[in-house]
Formats: structure tokens, C-alpha cells, sequence
């Protein structure tokens, strides 16, 4: 009697009860596994999730407002996937630019030397491997590896914002991005592919005329 009177006293008294704990338990509960509502009203979650309207990505800039806005930005999305692929490709031509470029140089200077081994080797083989032996490995300048480095760079960084997008979890946005980079991959890969297998390095495309 006397212990429920003292329970009873504490409550009235002001005193946080075991009423109250509960209440504040789940509120830190749900505060831990649901972000909504914070950004400035922005809808972000750990998990997966369709969130449309609300949703934000990067920074709370990106908020989107409409149905139209989220739309727009699938769109942006997808295209970006598709400008990585674009990027990787521009890099591998570039290479091939540089390649060409240099064997073509050397085998202009090299072209009395190779009609001169005609006669001693044989026929059109001796000049081809008289031509290709003259070439030495190719290494870039300053300015045309300051240029692939940029080209580098463009493509790391498109594929770091993608990659944090991706990080929202919107199933949405993700599958904006394997579709980006699927039709990325079916158009700006679509090439004429060496026997020997693809090579992109510039090193391995100044000698391959002799594997």
C-alpha cells in the first residue's frame, strides 16, 4: 500500500514516469531507420525505395518538386550513363589518334629503307617487317598526356556522381543508370575489334603490327 501510494506521489509530483520511455524509445527508433523529413523536407533513405516527390540527390538543391521534375531528372541520369561510355570510348580513340599518328611518322621516314630491303628479304613481306621493326614505343608528350589525363578525369567523374546517386537507393535512379549504361555500351562501343584481342593502351598499339 505504502509503495503504491510513494508511485503514485512521484507521478503527480512531475517526475518522468515509465509511461513516458517507451514513447521516447520508439521516436529514437524510427528516427534511426526513417530521414524523412530532414533536408529541408527532403525524403532520404538507406534502404531501397520508389520515393518520387520529396526525394533529393547531392545536395538539397536537387529536391524534387513535381512528378515532371523527377522525370526530367531520370532523364538526366540515364544520359549521364550514356556520357561515361561516351567518355570511355573517346579515351580509347584518342589512344588510337596517338598510335597512328606516331606510326605514320616513322613509317613515311622509313619508307627508302624498307623499299631497299625489298630486294635482299623478299617481296612485300620484307618491307613490312623492315617498316614495323623501325618503329620505336610510343610515349606522349606533356600536352598529349595532359589531354588523356583530362579525358580521365571526365570520366572518373561522371562515374563518381553516378556512383553516389546510386547511393540513394531509388530504384528509379538506379535503373536509369544500368540503362544508361547499357545503350552507352551498344552505341560508343560498337567496333571493329582487333583479332587479337582489344588493346586500348598506347603502348601496346605502337608494337602491335608486330605481334
Amino acid at each position: 500500500m505504502d509503495m503504491d501510494h510513494s508511485t503514485m506521489h512521484m507521478g503527480m509530483t512531475g517526475t518522468p514516469t515509465a509511461m513516458s520511455m517507451p514513447t521516447s524509445s520508439a521516436g529514437s527508433h524510427s528516427h534511426g531507420h526513417d530521414m524523412e523529413g530532414m533536408g529541408n523536407g527532403c525524403k532520404i533513405s538507406m534502404l531501397f525505395n520508389l520515393n518520387t516527390v520529396g526525394s533529393c540527390f547531392l545536395s538539397s538543391e536537387w529536391r524534387i518538386t513535381s512528378t515532371g521534375m523527377f522525370a526530367g531528372s531520370c532523364i538526366g541520369v540515364f544520359l549521364l550513363g550514356m556520357v561515361l561510355e561516351f567518355l570511355r570510348r573517346s579515351i580509347k580513340e584518342y589512344d588510337r589518334f596517338l598510335v597512328r599518328q606516331h606510326v605514320s611518322k616513322f613509317q613515311s621516314s622509313a619508307s627508302p629503307a624498307a623499299a631497299g630491303a625489298t630486294d635482299s628479304v623478299g617481296g612485300k613481306e620484307g618491307a613490312a617487317v623492315t617498316s614495323c621493326a623501325v618503329v620505336p614505343p610510343f610515349r606522349p608528350n606533356v600536352f598529349q598526356q595532359g589531354i588523356r589525363a583530362f579525358l580521365h578525369l571526365l570520366a572518373f567523374v561522371v562515374a563518381y556522381i553516378l556512383m553516389l546517386l546510386a547511393m540513394y537507393y531509388n530504384g528509379y535512379i538506379i535503373l536509369c543508370i544500368f540503362l544508361g549504361s547499357f545503350f552507352g555500351a551498344f552505341i560508343f562501343q560498337w567496333e571493329t575489334l582487333p583479332l587479337g584481342g582489344q588493346q586500348t593502351s598506347a603502348a601496346q598499339e605502337a608494337t602491335v603490327c608486330c605481334g
